[in-house]
């Protein structure tokens, strides 16, 4: 079963930032300049945690996660004022 996440962080080293943006970008999709969407299995929600704890500064940064519930059955409340919010829907992907 997998969850839908979200993920907003603040981090003062570009590079670590680079480094997080890129990381997450494999796991889920980019809302704004530092906030993704992840749709994630317990597996790849520690795997992610596990990877992320690697890259950060606890002194210095700041990484939220906000588990939204199942992804198959939320529907997340979200006000938008400006832009777009479209949960993550599962696909099949071709390889």
């Amino acid at each position: 079963m997998e969850h839908l996440y979200l993920v907003a962080y603040d981090i003062r080293d570009a590079r670590r930032w680079r480094r997080v943006f890129r990381l997450l970008k494999g796991y889920g999709e980019w809302l704004q300049l530092s906030v993704f969407q992840c749709r994630l299995s317990r597996r790849r929600h520690a795997e992610l945690l596990e990877l992320l704890d690697g890259l950060l500064a606890p002194q210095s940064d700041a990484l939220m996660v906000v588990d939204l519930g199942p992804a198959d059955g939320v529907r997340p409340r979200v006000k938008v004022l400006a832009g777009k919010f479209e949960p993550i829907q599962r696909e099949a992907v071709i390889v």
